[in-house]
């Protein structure tokens, strides 16, 4: 059941209507909340009307229980209640006169329940009032949010990790396969924004990936309470997001003890095969040939047999260690994958890959109510994830595994988390917490039985076959990087909250603090630390790479360069914030949310050098909601914001720190049969050359950004209105506009900072240029320092985007219509459509770069160089014109339960990156890179679009009777009708001018098959 815009009724001047009544008796299902709806919450309230001078007491099932007198507007309210079922008691000189039962919180929001009946309730014996379910609109909230409860997850057929609940959210579509978070799963995009630009949180305690931002931690899947999907217009308390945010809430124990298990197979004899994959044979424009005339139409890679299997063994058990005072949850999840994978024909060593991944989790939540003012909150979690693979021959001839030769890369990755929160009720008005919390994460990467004497071989069919007769010649080594193997990131966090209730205003303020360490980051290459390159060219007397030096190959095209990259650092980031709010109800029927937040981001390098430093970033929110009609029967509301994002450590990779990456180019006359490395080597440029400066040198950390360089950040307009429909539906829509006004990329080309240098008069020969990337704003003027030769201090130099040779600045805009009707569950089904239309366009996508699954945040080769930027303008990587998103479930009888989900998407646009003009030249030496199509201007998009996906998955779930529905079987189909349509494809066009890859085109990334998920379950 979906939670979105969803409210109890009833204020005090509807209060006297019975179906109004009989609606805030509905809210007590949580099928709607009110009152303050802070993102990222880990708390309910409880809020209402009686008669002035009476005593409301609320005891929950985790032994809070506190009590409020209805001041003189008839009001009362609980703030920051701790999740779970509550008891809500109205009294009348000391003896209890009506109660609520089973009043269910939903996070971050308030459930109205109100006493003031039209009777007059004369006799001392309570009236006792049960919930029912009926829908009902949320008048007290101004954003924009999706919340799933553990119920809904156990109804609905989803994958088990927070991306798979979060793509229900209107608007959220997948992003590229390249991109993956901590525990391998695909991440997601919002509103437009790039798959980093995210946060996750557990339990109030932010939990995004410390490094580079991409994904973060979850539960384990049966530890889930309830999931926050935000989409838009949150709260000052919260930042440092500009796409979506993802916040988990754990389940904790109660008066009661509990247990369960569950049992889960995915059989690889119910998945079907992915698709083989053909090299594309198309029409070529006059004058191109392909790299390999003999390959297109020919296999690419086979996926025959390559299928899967999952076993998944989960445990829970929940209680009190002291009953009303200790409780205890605590869960565990393992996951093992198996399965096998083809690699292919191209690969330096083709092979049939048997692979296993481990994924176990664990969850352990302790909550101690010191007393009845102070709440004591312990929490542990830690994910991890190992892999590893034996790597076996294949002949691609005779479709035949051969022999185990080597093995793939083996990497293991934990994250451990533990959390600490304390909540203070110091009077019935004022509410103080604190929240600390600390992320470890460790990565470890090798290859078993590496032989550090023999070079990765790139390309391998590109070798001259008057040398190798045809049979490429390989080594065996298939891992082309690693990690280093003592790899570590922290995040450390403070939160200190305070809210206050004066009168009609709910007033809070506090501050937010991250800092971030990471250490040996980064990568370098495998075996010597160098790999061999092999090419061919159509046009043997056209230079390969002019703007470096390198020439033509001459002879009959064929060349080799070898190419080395390394790019091992350490680095840390500050990140500070402080916020003030106010929720003003204004009348019964206005609400005004008044927020503003300050972040402070600090950037270091690896030895603790502050290379950026954003300070006074004001991010104002202004949001409202209009209970229209005042009977909460039809809500109009919006917002407006601001939100900066910071830059992750990963951002001193390749940037702040010393890193090598150069290519020399060869032609050879011979290969050495072991190693596969070219023999009778003849050069054809200068040496080791690297487009962007990367020659290993460590960077000034004062020159290697903008002085005066603006955190990314983004403003955020939202409209929209929810409204009953009869007695059983809520329908709504919304309108989004956001519009990017400061990204952060870096710039490469140092000969117009060189040339802007001159011009005001600074001699070039006595400054330092570096011949690396800077980190700047696109489209804005910005500040860089030139240190002088003699130490005596830098120079000044100021940049336009003329200077530079850019037309225009970063420009991302995303506008949306969401549509929706639910039916909210009653006992018997639940139901929801929404569809979306929306466009993301302008010349940047954001912090990585979808097109070529290049995950560098903030340093993407958009914007090194003008050339690069040429055709830039047009619809971006994340749009997907038209979404349709349709779920449910329905109850056929009480031991039976069928669901489903579809999800159709438009395509995402299609890109073709080659050389730059009609006269294939290489003005920034980046070869395929610009946004040229066989000499033509090629915008994203203008070559079309993929396919349209459609995914549908459908479950059965059986609870017999026998069992007191405490035993529980279901079988759920993935991707029904074995929908395998591209997802995203290789855009690179050529592999030299004039030539056209062989793999131009080639899906890089599918839908996954069908798969069956078959399970057990026991609860008591």
């Amino acid at each position: 059941m979906t939670l979105t815009h969803i409210r109890g009724a009833a204020a005090s001047s509807r209060a006297r209507q019975p179906r109004l009544l009989t609606l805030a008796i509905g809210a007590s299902l949580a099928l709607g909340v009110a009152g303050t709806a802070f993102g990222q919450a880990t708390t309910g309230n409880i809020f209402g009307q009686a008669q002035p001078g009476q005593t409301v007491i609320v005891s929950g099932s985790t032994g809070v229980t506190r009590q409020a007198v209805v001041d003189e507007t008839g009001r009362f309210r609980f703030g920051n209640l701790p999740l779970g079922d509550y008891k809500v008691s109205l009294q009348r000189d000391g003896a209890t006169i009506m109660e609520r039962n089973d009043v269910t919180l939903v996070v971050g929001a308030g459930t109205e329940v109100n006493f003031n009946l039209d009777i007059q309730a004369t006799s001392l014996d309570a009236v006792s009032v049960s919930a029912s379910a009926l829908p009902s609109i949320d008048v007290a909230s101004v954003d924009s949010r999706t919340v799933l409860t553990a119920k809904d997850l156990e109804r609905l057929p989803l994958a088990r990790h927070a991306e798979a609940i979060a793509l229900l959210a209107p608007g959220a579509v997948s992003g590229s396969g390249a991109f993956t978070g901590p525990t391998g799963q695909s991440l997601v995009s919002f509103g437009g924004a790039s798959v980093s630009e995210n946060a996750y949180y557990i339990n109030g305690f932010n939990t995004t990936d410390p490094l580079a931002a991409m994904g973060g931690i979850g539960l384990p899947y049966g530890a889930v309470d309830q999931q926050e999907v935000y989409t838009g217009g949150y709260s000052a308390m919260y930042g440092r997001s500009d796409g979506g945010v993802i916040s988990q809430v754990g389940k904790r124990g109660t008066n009661q003890w509990k247990f369960g298990g569950q049992v889960l197979w995915s059989p690889r004899s119910l998945a079907s095969d992915p698709r083989n994959l053909y090299f594309p044979d198309q029409a070529l424009p006059d004058g191109y040939d392909y790299t390999n005339a003999s390959q297109p139409g020919t296999i690419y890679r086979s996926r025959k047999n390559n299928t899967s299997w999952t076993t998944v063994y989960s445990a829970y058990a929940g209680g009190p260690l002291i009953k009303d005072r200790l409780y205890l949850f605590v869960a565990a999840e393992a996951e093992k994958q198996q399965g096998t994978s083809t690699t292919p024909v191209t690969s330096s060593q083709p092979a049939n890959n048997q692979h296993a991944t481990s994924r176990p989790k664990h969850y352990a939540k302790l909550d101690w109510n010191i007393n009845a003012n102070n709440i004591l909150e312990l929490t542990s979690i830690g994910s991890k994830q190992a892999y590893a693979g034996s790597l076996y021959d294949y002949d691609y001839a005779t479709g035949r595994q051969g022999d185990r030769f080597g093995f793939d890369t083996s990497t293991k990755t934990s994250s451990d988390i533990t959390i600490g929160k304390i909540t203070s009720y110091v009077t019935d008005d004022l509410t103080l917490s604190a929240t600390y919390g600390i992320n470890k994460v460790t990565s470890t990467s090798s290859v078993p039985g590496d032989d550090p004497t023999r070079p990765f071989l790139s390309a391998v069919t590109n070798q001259d076959p008057s040398i190798t007769g045809g049979t490429p010649i390989r080594n065996g080594v298939t891992s082309s990087t690693i990690g280093s193997p003592h790899s570590t990131s922290q995040a450390r966090g403070l939160r200190l909250d305070a809210e206050y209730r004066l009168g009609n205003h709910q007033l809070a303020a506090g501050i937010d603090n991250m800092r971030y360490n990471s250490r040996n980051i980064g990568k370098t290459l495998s075996g010597p630390g160098y790999a061999w390159i092999y090419g061919k060219t159509a046009r043997p007397d056209v230079a390969l790479v002019p703007s470096l030096g390198v020439g033509a190959p001459g002879g009959d095209g064929y060349f080799v360069h070898r190419y080395i990259s390394s790019s091992l650092t350490s680095s840390s980031v500050d990140q500070k914030a402080q916020y003030i709010e106010d929720r003003w109800q204004v009348s019964d029927r206005w609400l005004l949310s008044l927020g503003l937040r300050n972040d402070q981001f600090t950037n270091f390098n690896n030895v603790g050098q502050a290379y950026v430093r954003n300070t006074n970033q004001w991010a104002p929110r202004l949001g409202f909601a209009w209970d229209v009609l005042g009977d909460a029967s039809f809500k109009l509301y919006g917002n407006l914001g601001r939100y900066y994002l910071a830059l992750p450590t990963s951002v001193a990779i390749r940037g702040a720190s010393a890193s090598t990456m150069t290519s020399e180019y060869f032609t050879y006359t011979g290969i050495d049969p072991v190693t596969g490395a070219p023999t009778g080597l003849a050069p054809i440029g200068p040496g080791p050359v690297s487009s962007n400066g990367e020659y290993g040198q460590a960077p000034d950390p004062r020159t290697v950004a903008a002085r005066d360089l603006k955190s990314q950040y983004q403003d955020e307009a939202i409209l929209g209105f929810s409204k009953q429909l009869g007695s059983d539906w809520v329908y709504g829509a919304k309108a989004t506009v956001r519009k990017l006004q400061t990204a952060i990329d870096d710039v490469c080309d140092y000969k117009k900072l060189e040339a802007k240098a001159k011009s005001q008069g600074i001699d070039v020969d006595a400054v330092n240029i570096s011949h690396g990337c800077l980190i700047f704003n696109p489209g804005q003027t910005n500040t860089f320092l030139l240190s002088r030769k003699d130490g005596s201090g830098y120079e000044q130099v100021r940049m336009s985007a003329k200077d530079w040779g850019f037309d225009g600045g970063a420009k991302r805009k995303y506008y949306a219509l969401d549509l929706f009707v639910e039916h909210p569950f009653d006992g018997k089904w639940h139901g929801r459509v929404d569809y979306t239309f929306s466009r993301s366009y302008g010349n940047t996508e954001g912090q990585v770069l979808s097109t070529l699954g290049q995950d560098d945040v903030s340093k993407t080769q958009d914007w090194d160089f003008a050339s690069l930027m040429a055709n830039s303008n047009g619809v971006l990587s994340n749009d997907r014109t038209h979404q349709l998103k349709i779920y449910g479930a329905y109850q056929v009888t009480s031991e039976w339960m069928v669901s489903g989900s579809l999800r159709v998407n438009s395509g995402a646009p299609r890109a073709c990156l080659g050389y730059f003009g009609n006269d294939e030249s290489d003005p920034a030496g980046y070869r395929s890179s610009y946004r040229f199509c066989g000499g033509k201007s090629s915008a994203l998009g203008s070559n079309g679009r993929l396919p349209w996906t459609r995914q549908l998955d459908a479950g059965v779930t059986y609870r017999p009777a026998f069992a007191g529905n405490k035993l529980g079987f279901n079988a759920t189909v993935f991707n029904v009708t074995n929908e395998r349509k591209p997802l995203s494809q290789d855009v690179r066009y050529q592999t030299s001018p004039y030539t056209v890859s062989n793999t131009y085109g080639l899906p890089t990334f599918l839908q996954p098959p069908r798969y069956v998920r078959l399970s057990a379950s026991y609860d008591f």
